[in-house]
């Protein structure tokens, strides 16, 4: 009896070594020791014992704290958090050679960049203004940065708009959604709006007929209404050109200020040159007026004394184009080159063969 019972004995004792082992795993997994946070994030105006430490259990939603102000940070030494949750019976905390706590209240942040862009984009393309990147926004008050509840997430939605297009005055009115199910926080601006253009800008003064180089431009945006309704002339477009009348320095250049450069002046000595079918003449003649590439000018021909006009072909070179037949002012005698011609005997005069 005696040899038998005791292998019985010992299996019970040893499943009750088991059940206790594990039901003190089970304990321990339950039951863990709350750990000291060293940086903390909350969006409400309170810190609660959950947002400082770990494993907080039942304690989690105790209040200790008031928060920062929106969007900044505040510090706490360790030792005088760990002793504000001993009064509210939270102890054994795990500091984990932590010195300090530093407490941050989120915050949505809406800076004066982020209200003009809105801005901007509410008038885009609105009564006969541009897109909203080439639009200058001034405020009639100083627009300050604002600062709302994380839960303030969404983004400035425009509920009123209101421009007129004369004085491009604007009354804009906002809304801040929220995700707390909370109303919309309103916002309302007013101010102008000013469509704007890139545009070259000279730096010194220019005189008529002058020619543009790269250094005399730089490239600003300017009011299209300072254009008149003529398109701005780029850098890509000045440069080379010559003025068409006397431009001061800062104003911006419009296209129909700019002409092609003159390739022949006036009292310049030019080649003359006639041109018409299996003929090509060239004689001295003295321009009797300025023009570029393709204008029709007046040219005293040297020889003939005569004026004729032709078409700037080149750098002091005048055309006369003669093969549609009747160039204008042009006779025969202003043609001085030698020319060959074959005269016709009469039959009679013609040597018979002997």
């Amino acid at each position: 009896m005696m040899t038998r019972t005791r292998p019985v004995l010992l299996a019970a004792a040893l499943l009750a070594s088991t059940a206790l082992s594990a039901f003190a795993g089970e304990a321990n997994d339950q039951i863990k020791a709350p750990v000291l946070r060293p940086t903390v994030n909350v969006t409400g105006d309170i810190v609660r014992v959950g947002d400082l430490i770990e494993n907080a259990g039942v304690a989690a939603n105790v209040a200790v704290y008031r928060a920062p102000d929106l969007g900044t940070t505040g510090v706490l030494p360790a030792a005088q958090v760990i002793s504000t949750l001993r009064n509210h019976q939270v102890i054994g905390v795990d500091v984990r050679d932590v010195k300090e706590v530093s407490v941050t209240r989120l915050a949505r942040a809406v800076d004066a960049k982020e209200i003009s862009t809105a801005v901007a984009q509410a008038l885009d393309h609105r009564n006969g203004l541009g897109d909203a990147a080439s639009l200058a926004i001034s405020f009639d008050q100083p627009v300050q940065d604002l600062k709302f509840d994380a839960s303030s997430n969404g983004a400035l939605a425009p509920t009123s708009i209101r421009f007129d297009p004369r004085s491009g005055r604007f009354d804009i009115t906002f809304e801040l959604g929220n995700a707390s199910g909370a109303s919309p926080t309103k916002l309302r601006y007013s101010g102008v709006a000013i469509e704007t253009v890139e545009a070259a800008v000279l730096t010194r003064n220019i005189d008529r007929n002058e020619m543009i180089r790269s250094g005399d431009l730089q490239i600003e945006r300017r009011p299209r209404a300072e254009l008149g309704g003529a398109e701005p002339a780029s850098r890509e477009l000045a440069v080379g050109m010559q003025m068409r009348r006397p431009v001061r320095a800062g104003q911006a250049l419009k296209t129909t200020d700019l002409a092609k450069p003159d390739l022949v002046q006036r009292d310049q000595t030019v080649t003359l040159i006639y041109q018409t079918a299996g003929i090509y003449l060239t004689t001295r003649g003295k321009a009797l007026e300025a023009g570029t590439e393709g204008d029709i000018v007046s040219v005293l021909n040297l020889q003939s004394k005569r004026t004729i006009t032709g078409r700037v072909t080149g750098r002091g070179q005048v055309t006369v184009d003669t093969i549609s037949g009747k160039p204008a002012q042009t006779s025969e005698a202003e043609i001085t080159a030698p020319v060959s011609v074959a005269s016709r005997l009469p039959s009679s005069a013609t040597p018979k063969a002997e």
